[in-house]
């Protein structure tokens, strides 16, 4: 169904396996009816906390815990609290680039990865801050700046660094090396500027994206692997969703109508207006799918754009039945999506849903570290459900 658009052949090794993530909704983003807060599932450290352990119990192997400037709960503060309450789970903390000086960073992150023994992984973020509005080429030559001075913190004793934003001189680095010794966390970006994606190319591990029709995220992905070709390097590819599944289609397609059924669409349009990336490409993405969607919301078969009528950045969900979630697994998988961050309202409710229904039909694994790197387990070795890279 999908043969027009399949790129395995310009992703990393292919591994028949994928990353499997959840989301821990930090940022006051979980809801039983969309736009409708509740108490009991604010932004709260016993809730979040909860989902973690859960999307753990669940086999889930990775968990973004995302970030916002004006609500919800400070990430990193919140990664090490999870430290010690998990054991298996990976946690992929974002950072907003220019939020904490460079090596104050480096080394905060550091030491979170020695507390997750390892666990740690990074979604790197570019984004103004509030009360201020930057030019988006400085922007990304700050994250870009901040990516470069993690990797010499992470792999040198000294670090030299003379650019446009930071300049550091012969800092030495010996408190803050990570624990993993193959390059430090695995770096997540997501980004649909030139600028984005070419920072993404030249230094990170995971490119990210958000829902879309198969055949723009095809295009998307071409983009991307030629120009970390032109960097003599291979990006493993992210796929950002919420997802609905039920034992039949059409449960899971009233679900979604249920979800939204209280929606206001003004409270709705504050909702999506209030995150300091609602005027980024990737969120006019989001809004060109709705505007493409059916009726009832839908743009593909089976991806409904109902989400986005309250929510900035990733707006769009997987609903189907159990059958038809792991089909449209498959298909991004073959077309060489190896990490799904997937999420849904409640966000612990939909967790434990499809950790029973999807996740023991799935082939799971951890990301290995990029192909130019050290791997734990070598690119082409087959993984077994359960087993760890």
């Amino acid at each position: 169904m999908f043969s027009s658009h399949p790129i395995v052949s310009i992703t990393s090794a292919d591994l028949d396996a994928a990353e499997v993530s959840w989301f821990s909704a930090l940022c006051s983003d979980d809801y039983r009816y969309l736009g409708v807060p509740e108490n009991g599932l604010k932004s709260s450290w016993q809730h979040c906390s909860k989902i973690v352990q859960t999307a753990e119990q669940q086999g889930f192997r990775n968990i973004l815990c995302p970030s916002s400037y004006q609500v919800g709960q400070d990430t990193l503060s919140f990664v090490a609290g999870c430290a010690p309450i998990t054991s298996e789970i990976n946690l992929l903390a974002a950072v907003r680039c220019g939020e904490m000086q460079p090596l104050m960073l480096a080394r905060t992150l550091a030491t979170l990865d020695h507390m997750l023994a390892g666990r740690l992984t990074v979604n790197i973020i570019s984004s103004d801050f509030p009360g201020q509005k930057e030019d988006s080429t400085y922007r990304y030559q700050r994250s870009r700046e901040v990516v470069q001075i993690l990797k010499q913190a992470w792999t040198q004793d000294v670090i030299n660094h003379n650019g446009e934003v930071y300049q550091f001189q012969d800092v030495t680095t010996a408190p803050v090396k990570p624990y993993q010794q193959n390059g430090g966390p695995l770096l997540y970006f997501g980004g649909y500027s030139p600028a984005a994606l070419d920072l993404c190319a030249e230094y990170c591990d995971v490119y990210l994206m958000w829902p879309e029709p198969k055949t723009a995220i095809a295009e998307r992905m071409r983009t991307i692997a030629a120009l970390a070709e032109k960097y003599g390097r291979t990006l493993d590819y992210g796929l950002r969703a919420h997802v609905i599944v039920r034992d039949t289609e059409a449960e899971a397609r009233e679900y979604a109508a249920e979800l939204i059924s209280k929606l206001d669409d003004d409270h709705g349009a504050a909702i999506r207006n209030r995150a300091l990336d609602s005027t980024s490409l990737g969120v006019a993405h989001q809004a060109k799918n709705r505007d493409l969607a059916d009726m009832e919301g839908f743009v593909e078969p089976h991806l409904w754009t109902g989400v986005g009528r309250a929510r900035s950045g990733c707006g769009a969900a997987l609903v189907g039945s159990t059958d038809q979630i792991l089909s449209e697994l498959e298909a991004y998988r073959k077309m060489g999506i190896r990490s799904f961050i997937l999420s849904g309202y409640p966000h612990l409710d939909e967790c434990q849903h499809f950790g029973q229904k999807v996740m023991p039909e799935l082939h799971t694994c951890s990301l290995p570290h990029v192909y130019g790197r050290v791997p734990a387990t070598p690119p082409n070795t087959p993984l077994a459900n359960g087993d760890r890279v």
